[in-house]
């Protein structure tokens, strides 16, 4: 019952944050009070353990993310190290003169184990820990953070826009957009905070040198002016105080130092170091068996240490055919088992007619690969396009309303090997070559800088864009590029293809599932309406209208509440679809123009209104009863008018009359895909609309 009471205060006074104030006030205590030697020894002790314990986190971390406190950890070591620095310092110039022990145990352990009886020697071996960790460990880590640190930040942006865009094509959901940014961010604060600490460690580094001369020096004068000391009696006692008490300081000072270069150094990967370093370095038996004969060669030749060249030699040689052997077996083995596969006896069909079983429907939604891409779909190969493909679904049918249609997707010799083919109801809608060794650099309008790669074109968005090696996807992000996967490229290219073809993978199917979900919680609202009121076709067809002009089927309940009230006026799919779209107007302007509270529109002229009313209302089709010059300047002038606010960051709205609505719609469909045509009807009372061009007398608003 104590020791519950005991840690649940404890929990709470470092909850509270007084954690951290005691540890600083501890700092600064080891700076005033003396200290006895007994608590020094303890307090040495924790140091160095301390200095084990970050480094050993440092390597068994996964990702320099993993251990983001890194920086902060540094810091309080460096400043714990100083404190006891100070302490020792003062026990040494106080206490030398009673003999080589006065600091305690572990001082005069570490200075007797160095200096071996020869002063000079441990002396210089002291310095030159000093340099190693000055000029080598430190400043290398320091150089290392601060480009990191630069070279994180310039990549950001690029960064920001791979996340997006892998966003914006379904491959992820917003959690985990959010939690990349938050990686990224994250990122950029750790190598920012780790150029600072280095600098710390850096100047930790400079006071032991300063504190060696200073213990040097003042022991040396306090002892013979004070003490009465000689000078033999008096370089024995204080240089092994002196150099105890630096090794002590060093040595944790040399690991910390090692840690932070091996967190700034090391790269992202799922792996811990030891692992990574080892499958790395010898998973090529080709390095060390020639390692190992260039180590016997050396070993021949007379004067050289023959049994430490030869034995490392025959080592080398013999891992190296170690290692070679347990790949060839590993490779055998999958040779083995793929042979295996592929002499499964074929099922002996028996002889029969033909039957309605033997009649292939055609897919939906199908792609084509060719066998080079065979691995991207290979879940037992790293591939990744199949969960790229589920992502799309979710996307489009959490956008939409609707379940979108599996993608069957199979190998095709008639392919290049390189080639994919996206198909709908068996029809080719698109088709790209990609290389999946490499990665797509999208230039997305700006960028800064060339990079080397092989010209393309995005076949999403028809931008132009660069296969290049993984290796160069940080340098191109940082440029400005959009870095994709080869997954990604037919992932996107997919979703944009199904995005402008919804309408036609809705089926009756779907539109009764979507009939049958809605009367689970308002049955009295389908009831009697398929095929009493209007026919399943009808309601099939109204929402085709729709998803074809863009626009979601989320809100079935105010669409089926719409046609079941209009059905009694009218049976024509095109009046129910322009009645729904009144009834959706809200949703409609806020999926097109956000919550903006004034929406900048572009209206046609009334004379013009009128010349259309007269000629396209009397003729059956878009533009049939258009004089062609007429339309044509009409068509020029609402593309001028889309660009320009495109340009400016809006969204292109033209706003007609109800009697004009769908053929406008119809009639800029295809040369304005990027223009959403409204009625004045759909346009909610409480949203403003501002006119920022006028079609029809050439005359800007």
């Amino acid at each position: 019952m104590e020791n519950a009471v005991a840690m649940s205060g404890l929990k709470g006074f470092n909850k509270n944050g007084m954690g951290a104030m005691l540890l600083l006030l501890i700092m600064l205590a080891m700076m005033v009070i003396p200290i006895p030697p007994f608590l020094l020894d303890i307090l040495f002790t924790f140091n160095i353990a301390l200095a084990m314990i970050v480094l050993l986190s440092g390597i068994y971390s996964s990702r320099p993310l993993d251990f983001t406190a890194f920086p902060t950890v540094l810091l309080i070591a460096t400043l714990l190290r100083l404190g006891l620095n100070v302490a020792s310092t003062r026990v040494v110039l106080l206490e030398g003169h009673t003999g080589s022990n006065a600091a305690g145990e572990v001082i005069y352990a570490f200075g007797d184990f160095v200096v071996g009886g020869n002063y000079t020697v441990g002396l210089i071996v002291f310095i030159i820990l000093v340099i190693i960790n000055f000029v080598v460990v430190t400043k290398g880590a320091g150089r290392i953070s601060e480009v990191s640190a630069r070279f994180t930040l310039d990549a950001m942006p690029g960064k920001q826009m791979a996340i997006d865009a892998d966003l914006n094509s379904g491959l992820i959901d917003q959690d985990e957009a959010r939690t990349r940014r938050s990686d990224i961010s994250r990122e950029a604060d750790f190598y920012g905070s780790m150029d600072g600490a280095s600098k710390f460690v850096r100047g930790d580094a400079v006071a032991g040198i300063l504190i060696l001369i200073i213990n040097l020096i003042g022991g040396l004068a306090i002892g013979m002016v004070q003490h009465e000391l000689d000078f033999s009696t008096a370089i024995e006692y204080y240089t092994l105080l002196t150099i105890g008490d630096g090794l002590v300081a060093q040595i944790p000072s040399l690991v910390l130092s090692t840690a932070a270069a091996i967190m700034v150094t090391r790269s992202s990967g799922e792996n811990e170091m030891g692992k990574q370093i080892f499958g790395e370095l010898f998973s090529k038996p080709r390095a060390l068996m020639v390692t190992g004969m260039i180590m016997g060669i050396i070993g021949l030749i007379p004067g050289m240490p023959n049994l430490a060249f030869l034995t490392l030699a025959a080592v080398s040689i013999g891992g190296g055919i170690m290692i070679g052997k347990r790949n060839g077996e590993r490779q055998q083995q999958e040779i083995v088992e793929a042979a295996a596969v592929a002499a499964e006896p074929a099922p002996v069909e028996e002889n029969k007619d033909l039957s309605w079983e033997d009649v292939v429907p055609v897919d939906i939604v199908g792609l084509d690969v060719g066998y080079k891409l065979i691995p991207l779909v290979d879940r037992k190969q790293g591939g990744q396009l199949l969960s790229r493909i589920k992502g799309v679904r979710k996307k489009l049918t959490q956008e939409f309303g609707f379940l979108i249609p599996s993608v069957h997707i199979k190998d095709k010799l008639d392919l290049s090997p390189n080639g994919y083919s996206i198909s709908l109801m068996g029809v080719p809608l698109g088709e790209a070559e990609i290389y999946p060794e490499r990665e797509m650099a999208i230039n997305p309008g700006q960028v800064f800088g060339v990079i080397d790669g092989l010209p393309t074109t995005d076949p999403a968005f028809g931008l132009d864009a660069l296969w290049i090696n993984p290796s160069q996807r940080d340098e191109a992000q940082t440029m400005g590029y959009t870095v994709v996967d080869a997954s990604t490229v037919i992932a996107t290219h997919l979703s944009q293809l199904l995005h402008s073809h919804a309408n036609e993978l809705l089926g009756r199917e779907d539109v009764q599932q979507l009939l049958d979900n809605l009367g689970k919680t308002a049955p009295k609202l389908i009831e009697g309406l398929v095929p009493d009121t209007l026919p399943l076709g009808t309601i099939q067809k109204v929402l085709q209208n729709l998803l074809e002009e863009r626009i979601p089927i989320r809100d079935i309940r105010t669409i089926v509440e719409t046609l079941a009230a209009q059905a009694l006026i009218s049976q024509d799919a095109a009046t129910l679809t322009s009645q729904v779209r009144v009834a959706l107007g809200r949703s409609i302007v806020q999926y097109i123009n956000g919550m903006e509270p004034e929406m900048p529109v572009i209206t046609l002229d009334p004379s013009l209104e009128q010349i259309l009313q007269e000629s396209l209302l009397s003729v059956d089709g878009p533009g049939a009863g258009l004089e062609p010059g007429l339309a044509e300047r009409m068509l020029q002038s609402l593309q001028a008018a889309a660009s320009q606010q495109e340009s400016d960051g809006k969204t292109p709205i033209l706003v007609v009359s109800p009697q004009l609505r769908l053929l406008i719609a119809r009639f800029v469909r295809h040369a304005i895909p990027e223009l959403h045509v409204l009625a004045f009807s759909e346009i909610p009372d409480s949203k403003q609309i501002r006119v920022v061009a006028n079609v029809g007398n050439e005359q800007p608003v």
